[in-house]
């Protein structure tokens, strides 16, 4: 037994190909029938309507078809009411002549023909039902607030189950939340009640889906009576009730377990599994998390779940214990179609679960297979029939039934035995088009018995498309994981079984990815303004791409505001409606892109609306208001302002600010203002135009709050006092007659206070003080309600006047030629009589210590602020003289100098020599001229001449440098290189080093021999000479040329005589100097002097006097000691006559001599 069963598992094991492969028969090959569509298992038909049970099939010959009803066989003809459409096995039941309910049986299709007999699942018809709802009597419920209630809906039993929900008679839902909520069965379930709760509309609706009606209960009366207040409790569970209950579930189905608890305060419902974790994903909480619901349930969903109902008295548990069960169902898929070629070997698995674990049957042609005919090559075992070395003609259909207590499955497959040459089913020459860096799939879907193998190549075919990157699928597909350009082309897919061969050709063409390059942006939009999305989109040229803009997801508006572009979409005078996501899609044949960006539309904020003003006390009110619409933009802040009706009538102040986020202020008033108030609203746009006054608050007058600020004294004189203030506003007087109080008294001298009453000013002057005294000043406001509180003590001084002293002491100190350090004494406070300013130094340059420098006297002010008893001279001239004194200054002005001080700066650098120049350049020296500094900053003590050859590419050579003495302005060079460029340097000297220099370049005259071989040509007598001896020789051309023509000689040329029989003279050209031809029949001779070689061209002549060798076009040289070696050469252009001979010319005497012209 264990070795047959060996056996079995390797035999299994080499028919795995073909449980890997369905294959589809073509419908032009014999094959048995297949089931294509059939009605559901459990049919639920419409009353209303024509029954239809669906039954269609295909096979080769196309298949006949029976019905069963109930397990026996039913025959249509005999039923008038029933027909079978035409090639089809699908019922047709008229309704009109009879009930639904009269077909309300088990129905089972059969479709044969003579390959096999493929059959239906049973199909069980009802008709749906909708009964109306039993008739009873409902009595009001009266309850006592706090307690529990449940409204009972017990709808009617439908087929299939109705739908329940709560409405009033107005049709609208019932409110529900986690105190009142509905429960799976449709009762209303209260946690407890409140007074609200009462009402005599109470409705529960079922609604029957296939029918499409709703039926109502009898509205139930609810009254709640406010009684004592009811006393809390703990929660306890309405649903379910007992500590645990047990649920059973299918796999794939929805679960739904429910925990309704009752208490006060109304009670939390929490879930947990208590053998593991809730599976996440395909949970969710329903009904105020009073429903669990978990979907597609698998086995794992088994086990004990826990719901807990809690509020602040306390928790009570409910245990649900969830068993899993499951109808049959497949595990590798249902079994799939066998086609065999005489001989071969495989098998048919029908492999199925389930809880409990189902039993398995086999037929063969809708008979039982142990009632079936035997057949040595088919071997039954258990969900597998193995067949072996099959024979033509043993084609059948063979269902496979799997059941158990919750369901069954029944499945068709067929063994069809064909003996059938490959062929290849995808359309030749198809093309595939594919975008870059995706997959592409090409497909091969063949056929043929045994079943093909497949091989594909491309373009050369050179080698089998096998491993990376590509991947050959069973069914014959070649997938490509990642599509390149590389991988465009022409592809050839093989398909070979023992019968023949198959080929076909596929086409790929790899294109660019569609991208969109500049998305649209985020766009924040201020109303009535234009908005631009741009979205700028790269794609393959061979697509065709199309361009869309939805808003929101659907499609944009009709609007003619909204203009599309190529390339973006802009929105004119936007409106708020405008606002939303706008997404831009670019489509082709094989890919999109597509991108959003949200448009805001903002515009400045409604004003606010429904200003109060509360809470009036004699110095505050509270404002509260209602904000207008923000329009997308928050409100920053709010603005309040303020009339003044009494003192400022229609102008508005602004009172105070609050943020965006309150709608109250508490405002501060003033005593003796009548107070209107606006507010204004702030968001990112603008301001909110305002909004209406409130109404208006009068406050009652009172004495000054506060006095005057910025009270300061200062004087106009020298004998005044001037004090001033900032006057207070009518919003400070509180109360009518406002004045001033001013006081004032000297500083140092222990005095009483003068006191003057100011009214309608902001200021007084009191005069005959003391110069420049210290005072002490207080100003207080004052009205006819009394004075402001005690003033504060301000001080300032009297009238200044003009120093009376000089700074003392005053010297200096040199740090260097430009730089001197002057030291004074301060002057004593008393002296200034005034506020110090600063002191400010006068200095000018007295002379120079250098008898060539002009005498200058200019003056100079330093002023330094502050007190300061010491400041730096900058920029004086070195070996100068300078005189200085010293002045202290105040308000007023300077007081009197100090007496005058020298300063003499030493000796420093000078400046730059005044000019530098060269003359009398000759071969190897140069002169050079210069002027002394006009800066000599001291007594110069010589010069410092450097100089350096430089070249064509400006490189500097080596540094010759002279010392000259202080008397010398000139210099001669010698010794120097000809023709050769110098740069030269000349600093002047004093005792302190050398000044910055002076440079200037010259160049050294040429070498005579080279000057000589520059000179011009034209001037030599040589050439001269020679010019005259060839024009005496163009000269003698011209007339051996006339004496040759009136001789009536005549030039070489082609014969014309067969193309003019009368003679013709023809002109002289002017280009050359040649004549026209005479059409004789003399042989044709070269003009005297001249060769004509074989082959046409003129030669030069052994003679270097030959006329050949001055011919136009030569190159006039020069050697270098000047002399003439260049020579006139050219050539005779050969110039084609019209009978295609060429003749030799003389050189043109006219071109001749422009060619020596342009050497003169």
């Amino acid at each position: 037994m264990m070795e047959r069963r060996r056996m079995d598992a390797a035999l299994l094991g080499l028919f795995l190909v073909h449980l890997a492969t369905a294959l589809e028969v073509p419908l032009d090959l014999p094959q048995p029938p297949t089931i294509t569509h059939q009605s559901p298992k459990n049919y639920i038909i419409d009353p209303r309507e024509n029954i239809i049970i669906h039954c269609e099939a295909k096979g080769k010959p196309h298949p006949s078809f029976s019905w069963t009803r109930n397990g026996t066989h039913f025959d249509i003809d005999e039923d008038p009411n029933v027909t079978m459409k035409p090639n089809s096995g699908t019922l047709v039941v008229d309704i009109s002549r009879a009930k639904a309910e009269h077909y309300e049986f088990v129905y089972q299709c059969t479709a044969r023909n003579k390959h096999g007999t493929a059959v239906s699942n049973n199909i069980v018809v009802q008709q749906s039902r909708s009964p109306l709802w039993s008739k009873e009597r409902v009595d009001p419920i009266v309850i006592s607030e706090g307690r529990s209630l449940v409204l009972r809906c017990r709808p009617p039993a439908g087929l299939p189950p109705p739908i329940i929900f709560w409405m009033d008679n107005y049709f609208q839902r019932l409110p529900q939340s986690a105190r009142v909520s509905q429960s799976l069965n449709g009762d209303l379930y209260f946690s407890n009640v409140l007074q609200e709760d009462s009402r005599n509309d109470y409705i529960c609706y079922a609604r029957f889906p296939y029918t499409q009606t709703i039926q109502q209960k009898q509205p139930i009366v609810v009254k709640v009576l406010n009684q004592e207040p009811a006393d809390e409790r703990k929660p306890n569970f309405l649903i379910p009730s007992g500590p645990s209950s047990s649920k059973t579930v299918l796999r794939g189905q929805v679960l739904e377990m429910e925990c309704i608890a009752e208490g006060l305060p109304t009670p939390e419902i929490s879930w947990a599994k208590v053998s593991g974790e809730l599976p996440t994903k395909r949970t969710s909480f329903l009904h105020y998390d009073k429903t669990l619901r978990i979907v597609d349930v698998s086995e794992s969903d088994a086990g004990e779940y826990r719901c807990t109902a809690r509020n602040p008295l306390g928790s009570v548990h409910q245990t649900i214990r969830v068993t899993v069960k499951a109808a049959p169902y497949w595990i590798s898929g249902a079994p799939r179609n066998l086609v065999l070629a005489p001989g071969e070997s495989s098998v048919l698995t029908c492999r199925a679960s389930g809880t409990p674990k189902p039993s398995v049957s086999w037929a063969m042609n809708g008979i039982p297979i142990e009632n079936s005919p035997k057949d040595l090559s088919r071997k039954v075992e258990d969900d597998t029939i193995i067949f072996t070395d099959v024979q033509a003609g043993s084609s059948a259909v063979y269902q496979c039934n799997v059941s158990n207590d919750y369901g069954y499955l029944l499945s068709n497959a067929f063994v069809n035995v064909l003996s059938e040459p490959p062929r290849v089913l995808t359309q030749n020459n198809k093309v595939y088009q594919v975008i870059k860096n995706r997959q592409a799939s090409i497909d091969c879907a063949s056929f043929g018995s045994p079943i093909p193998k497949i091989t594909w190549f491309k373009d050369s075919r050179s080698s089998t498309l096998d491993g990376d990157p590509y991947v050959l699928h069973d069914n014959g597909t070649l997938e490509i994981h990642t599509a390149q350009a590389h991988n465009s082309g022409k592809y050839t897919c093989v398909a070979r079984n023992s019968l023949g061969i198959y080929e076909n050709h596929i086409y790929l063409e790899v294109k660019e990815p569609t991208r969109i390059l500049k998305q649209p942006e985020y766009k924040v939009v201020q109303l009535g303004r234009s908005a631009v999305f741009e979205c700028k989109v790269k794609h393959d040229p061979s697509l065709i791409p199309t361009m869309t803009w939805l808003k929101d997801d659907g499609e944009l508006p009709d609007d003619e505001r909204l203009i599309v572009d190529s390339d973006s979409l802009t929105i004119v005078d936007v409106s708020e409606s405008d606002a939303g996501v706008y997404t831009c899609i670019m489509n082709t044949t094989l890919d999109h892109d597509s991108a959003s960006a949200e448009l805001t539309v903002v515009e400045r904020p409604d004003p606010p609306t429904d200003l109060e003003l509360t809470d009036q006390k004699k110095r505050s009110v509270q404002l509260t208001w209602i904000p207008g619409d923000e329009h997308n933009s928050p409100i920053q802040k709010f603005l309040i302002q303020y009339e003044d009706f009494l003192h400022h009538r229609g102008h508005w102040h602004n009172l105070t600010e609050v943020p965006g986020t309150r709608t109250t202020a508490h405002l501060k008033l003033s005593p003796y203002i009548h107070y209107t108030f606006r507010v204004l609203a702030l968001n990112a746009v603008d301001f909110s135009r305002p909004s209406f006054p409130s109404r208006m608050v009068k406050t009652e007058p009172a004495a000054p709050d506060e006095n005057p600020t910025g009270v300061q004294g200062f004087g106009t004189e020298h004998d005044n006092l001037v004090i001033s203030w900032k006057p207070l506003s009518g919003l400070q007087a509180n109360g009518p007659g406002l004045h001033y109080k001013v006081m004032w008294r000297q500083k140092v001298v222990d005095s009483d206070w003068t006191t003057v009453t100011v009214a309608n000013n902001s200021k007084f002057v009191v005069s005959g003080t003391p110069t420049f005294v210290p005072y002490e000043l207080k100003v207080q406001a004052v009205n006819d309600h009394g004075a402001g509180p005690e003033p504060a003590v301000a001080h300032g001084y009297s009238g200044e006047d003009l120093p009376v002293a000089a700074p003392d002491n005053v010297q200096a100190v040199l740090l260097n030629s430009t730089l001197a350090e002057v030291h004074w004494d301060p002057v004593p406070a008393k002296l200034i009589r005034g506020h110090l300013k600063g002191y400010k130094v006068y200095y000018w340059k007295e002379h120079s210590l250098h008898k060539h420098n002009p005498h200058l006297v200019k003056s100079q002010i330093l002023t330094f602020s502050g007190n300061h008893t010491r400041r730096m001279l900058p920029d004086l001239h070195p070996f100068s003289l300078y005189l200085f004194n010293v002045r202290v200054y105040n308000g007023k002005g300077e007081g009197p100098p100090s007496p005058n001080h020298q300063i003499v700066t030493p000796e420093g650098v000078p400046s730059a020599p005044s000019s530098l120049r060269v003359s009398n350049p000759n071969l190897d020296s140069l002169t050079l001229e210069w002027s002394p500094p006009h800066e000599r900053n001291g007594h110069i003590t010589g010069y410092t001449l450097r100089y350096q050859p430089v070249n064509d590419s400006n490189e500097l050579g080596p540094v010759e440098e002279l010392a000259l003495p202080a008397n010398e302005t000139s210099l001669t060079l010698l010794n120097l290189k000809y023709s050769t460029r110098y740069k030269f340097y000349l600093n002047a000297i004093t005792v302190r080093g050398a000044g910055p220099p002076i440079s200037e370049e010259a160049v050294t005259v040429m070498d005579e021999a080279v000057a000589s071989r520059q000179v011009d040509i034209a001037t030599q007598g040589w050439f001269i000479g020679l010019m005259c001896a060839i024009a005496l020789l163009i000269l003698i051309l011209l007339i051996i040329c006339f004496i040759q023509r009136n001789k009536g000689g005549k030039y070489p040329v082609k014969e014309k005589e067969d193309a003019h029989t009368d003679p013709e003279f023809q002109p002289m050209k002017d280009d050359d100097c040649t004549f026209g031809e005479y059409s004789d029949n003399e042989d044709h001779k070269p003009l005297k002097g001249s060769r004509t070689p074989s082959n046409g061209t003129v030669k030069r002549d052994d003679s270097d006097d030959s006329l050949v060798d001055y011919g136009e076009g030569g190159d006039g040289q020069f050697n270098e000691d000047g002399s003439f070696i260049g020579q006139y050469s050219g050539k005779s252009a050969s110039r084609e006559t019209a009978g295609g001979h060429e003749s030799s010319e003389a050189p043109s005497p006219i071109n001749t001599m422009n060619s020596l012209n342009s050497f003169v």
